[in-house]
């Protein structure tokens, strides 16, 4: 029987990302996807996303209805075994005859038919589960639980459970698996968010107002990308704790600001709405990336802002001899408060890259509080829950840094009372997946006073 064009897609994306070379996020994005019909591409997005999300929970299955440990299989077959099983197992929308047979064909086509006895008969004997993927986290559901726990790799429920305890890390667990809801951010110098709402209800996409974010809206249906807003710039993509970042940063007219670390762009494009005008130097040590980047922000630029684009590696010495009135540092991190929104990274993440990437951090705010201009602003962000990229980080450079200090909890409240519930009483500001719906993300203001 055929293979549909939706299946085969996925099991395409599925396998290249196997190799750790590729994201799917881009591969989900390629032109041929973009090609595919409307319900044929909600399936390879619902296929790949949802089998990284879950990818520990099927794997277990598998083991268990084939009795074979998961580094028997070859690449193909395991990545057809898995996507059978979420189907039959967490997709009620699926025939479970497509599901089989359609993994069987795959097998197949990747000249792998010897196994396809085996996926065969695994498929036949998968059995559904109590909940579908598509419905919201239910922590009264003892299978779901189960399910859920099974899907974050052990080593990070240990040191969730250490750093935050059971109840917290089971909260993150839940919360890792659910699907994200989409955020915009309204762009240009000033922003009116009922405005665009009704535009974009009149493009059949329902929105609400996002909880802290003033330029933020939640996308309740519908695909932006089809809209005018969306192809003029006028919105874009950013998860509402991405948004509030920039924010604290305070950009003010005529600044010169640096964003250390800005590919693929959007927070510099952020930036230089809230400036208006002024300067901005965006770096990054990536060649791919500064191509990303510049895509980005060619979109809806601000005449009064200049750009300048560096390739550089932050972490070493900068060779911009001016000081700056901003800086955004937002660095590279494990990326662990973003796990909803981009599974496949607790499964290329190690317990090692986690000391591996504060010393980079470390070095990098180092760099960027040395071409801090006096009393100017620094904000360094992760999108990390990890204690040794946040506060450790914070903590460790600052410290040593004679004449910088970061701002209180008191401060930060009476400068952005809208924002004073995600202050801890340390100072730092966090947002928590979760019942917020939001990603998680830390940032820390830092000043220069002498």
């Amino acid at each position: 029987m055929p293979i549909s064009s939706a299946r085969l897609a996925a099991f395409q994306i599925l396998c290249q990302l196997d190799e750790k070379r590729n994201y799917a996020v881009d591969l989900l994005h390629r032109p041929a996807i973009s090609r595919l019909k409307e319900v044929d591409r909600r399936l390879v997005t619902d296929l790949v996303m949802g089998v990284l999300r879950w990818r520990g929970d099927l794997d277990f299955t598998i083991e268990k209805l084939s009795g074979k440990p998961i580094q028997y299989f070859d690449r193909e077959v395991l990545e057809a075994l898995r996507m059978g099983v979420y189907q039959i197992r967490l997709l009620s929308s699926i025939p479970r005859s497509a599901a089989v047979n359609e993994s069987v064909e795959l097998v197949k086509a990747a000249r792998k038919k010897s196994a396809a006895g085996l996926v065969n008969a695994v498929l036949r004997r998968c059995e559904k589960a109590s909940f579908n993927a598509s419905d919201p986290p239910d922590a009264a559901n003892e299978e779901y639980l189960e399910s859920a726990r099974r899907s974050i790799p052990a080593w990070l429920h240990k040191r969730w459970e250490k750093n935050f305890g059971s109840e917290a890390a089971r909260a993150l667990i839940t919360a890792s698996q659910a699907i994200p809801l989409t955020h915009l951010r309204v762009t240009g110098p000033c922003s009116d968010r009922q405005k665009m709402r009704d535009e974009l209800l009149a493009d059949h996409i329902q929105t609400h107002l996002g909880n802290f974010g003033k330029r933020a809206l939640w996308v309740e249906s519908g695909r932006v990308i089809k809209t005018r807003a969306w192809r003029e710039g006028r919105v874009v993509i950013q998860d509402e704790a991405s948004q509030l970042v920039p924010e604290l940063l305070a950009p003010q007219r005529g600044n010169r600001a640096l964003d250390l670390c800005a590919a693929p762009g959007i927070k510099t494009w952020q930036i230089a709405d809230e400036m208006g005008q002024g300067s901005i130097v965006a770096c990054d040590r990536s060649l791919r990336r500064m191509r990303a980047l510049r895509k980005t922000l060619s979109r809806r630029w601000p005449e009064g802002v200049q750009l300048h684009r560096v390739l550089l590696d932050a972490a070493q010495p900068l060779p911009l001899t001016p000081t700056f009135d901003r800086i955004l540092v937002d660095v590279p991190c494990s990326g662990t408060g973003t796990l909803a929104r981009n599974p496949e990274i607790k499964w290329r993440l190690q317990p090692e890259d986690i000391p591996r990437l504060a010393a980079i951090q470390r070095s990098i705010l180092q760099q960027g509080l040395a071409a801090l201009a006096l009393s100017g602003r620094l904000v360094y962000s992760t999108c990390s829950l990890e204690p040794e990229e946040n506060e450790d980080v914070v903590s460790s450079v600052v410290g040593k840094s004679q004449g910088f200090r970061a701002l209180s909890a008191t401060e930060l409240g009476q400068e952005f009372p809208h924002l004073s519930p995600l202050f801890r009483d340390s100072g730092y500001f966090y947002t928590w997946p979760g019942g917020g719906r939001m990603d998680g993300f830390f940032a820390a203001v830092i000043v220069r006073w002498k």
